[in-house]
């Protein structure tokens, strides 16, 4: 697993900034909450893979617990597949063809076109009927126009996002951003997302804390969502 143990100086950061704000201290509402799992696919997480992440397979027991509590106390789960997709309304130019070098570009829209191998999810998740399996063009999974997620997510009358996958200071990161600041409570999971480096990792952590997003580890994550569970069956 990657390092989480934020530098001092940042937690206390953190801590300044939220103080006793805390959403899973004031109680996690399992139904109208959803876990979003992002790009855990094949072209991110096989060994020799074209984006591969090696700690993002390290992670699956930990996504596959959160989804497994999180269902069992009604809440709903998704899982997002990175799209390259260059005829769409509004290709994204900037990135393959200003962005990327020629050659990289050309690989990465093969890797991850809808129906190569490396565009499916990672076998080793547990995807369960009544999941949400979607696909976006973009980092974000909210980017408007490009991923169907905030639509699924207002019909949902979701209200609290928790962001786990691939990777840590990008994908994750960035639909984690947009989800704060379209209106959702969002938990980001220290233990249940993966990048290329420790150090990418952490300073994901200290964005994601200090500015958009509560900070957990799976164990508190889960355990708030069992408590839930009982509590709600108990009422």
């Amino acid at each position: 697993m990657h390092r989480t143990d934020i530098d001092p100086v940042y937690a206390e950061r953190i801590a300044q900034m939220r103080g006793s704000s805390s959403h899973l201290s004031r109680g996690i509402n399992p139904a109208t909450t959803a876990l979003v799992v992002v790009d855990l696919q094949n072209g991110f997480m096989r060994p020799g893979a074209l984006v591969e992440a090696p700690m993002a397979r390290e992670i699956v027991g930990n996504v596959n617990r959160i989804g497994d509590s999180l269902r069992a106390a009604g809440g709903k789960v998704a899982f997002s597949r990175y799209t390259a997709n260059l005829a769409e309304p509004k290709p994204w130019n900037a990135f393959f063809q200003r962005f990327l070098d020629p050659a990289r570009a050309a690989a990465q829209a093969e890797v991850f076109a809808p129906g190569a191998p490396d565009h499916a999810l990672w076998d080793g998740l547990t995807v369960a009927e009544g999941d949400f399996v979607f696909d976006k063009t973009r980092y974000s999974c909210l980017t408007p126009g490009t991923s169907p997620l905030q639509g699924w997510l207002e019909a949902q009358a979701i209200e609290t996002v928790i962001i786990v996958g691939t990777l840590s200071n990008c994908c994750c990161e960035s639909t984690a951003r947009d989800a704060m600041q379209l209106g959702f409570d969002v938990i980001y999971v220290t233990d249940a997302n993966a990048t290329v480096t420790d150090g990418e990792h952490l300073a994901t952590l200290v964005n994601m804390g200090a500015l958009f997003a509560e900070l957990a580890d799976t164990e508190t994550l889960v355990s708030a969502l069992d408590s839930a569970s009982l509590m709600a069956r108990a009422g």
